[in-house]
């Protein structure tokens, strides 16, 4: 009896430290939501008196933010560096580049919400693996609700470009590191090696928040969600 009594007790501490870090644990996502909700309401760059001289956009899935710009500008050609042969087609009447971030095993071993697998999305989300950029060429790009189009001057796109390229990662020529793979998302997209890390205080929204930042073009204190960014564009 006594022995079942010490067994109970233990099972009674060992169920209420169990109790105590699930709180703490339901404590910490309650704040990171509300931290989130609170820093994307604080407006970086509100007031924009720069000349618009050029559009890009933001486009997203619902949960992933891309940057889509013009293929070819007098300030970069874009298909010089994520390539037309880099796609499965090749096709090299393309209008448009999206370019997103995030980490490689999700976005190669993930293509939609119905293959989501638990063990990849938690390393992902502790930063475990090498950061992937996702460039997608595009014919056209329509405004909706997923997407939006932001003008800006040259001397701001100038910087977002220089934003992005940096986070790309460089072989000894130069050249942007595709990932060869045949899990792409179609025809007219490709893969490339990316610096930094996916973390939950630095995703792939918060990256397209930072060069939108960087380029002194109005975007959120933080956020690590798309709503944050669409509601600074909302029509």
């Amino acid at each position: 009896m006594a022995g079942q009594g010490t067994a109970r007790r233990k099972m009674k501490k060992i169920l209420l430290i169990f109790g105590k870090v699930f709180l703490v644990f339901l404590v910490l996502i309650g704040l990171y939501f509300l931290l989130a909700e609170i820093f994307s309401g604080v407006i970086i760059n509100k007031n924009q008196n720069q000349p618009k001289e050029m559009a890009v956009y933001i486009s997203t899935n619902g949960f992933h933010t891309d940057i889509v710009m013009p293929v070819k500008t007098g300030i970069i050609d874009w298909s010089e560096k994520i390539k037309f042969s880099d796609t499965r087609s090749g096709d090299s009447i393309q209008n448009f580049v999206a370019a997103g971030w995030g980490n490689e095993d999700f976005f190669i071993n993930i293509p939609g919400w119905s293959e989501l697998k638990l063990s990849i999305a938690v390393r992902a989300g502790l930063g475990m693996g090498p950061s992937a950029i996702h460039a997608t060429f595009l014919k056209s790009v329509t405004e909706d609700e997923f997407c939006r189009k932001i003008e800006l001057s040259t001397s701001q796109y100038i910087d977002l470009v220089k934003f992005i390229e940096s986070y790309f990662k460089k072989d000894s020529l130069g050249d942007f590191i595709v990932i060869p793979t045949p899990n792409t998302y179609g025809g007219s997209d490709a893969f490339y090696k990316a610096e930094g890390k996916l973390t939950p205080f630095f995703t792939c929204n918060t990256w397209v928040n930072s060069a939108l930042k960087s380029a002194g073009m109005r975007s959120c204190l933080w956020t690590p969600f798309q709503s944050g960014l669409f509601k600074i564009y909302d029509k």
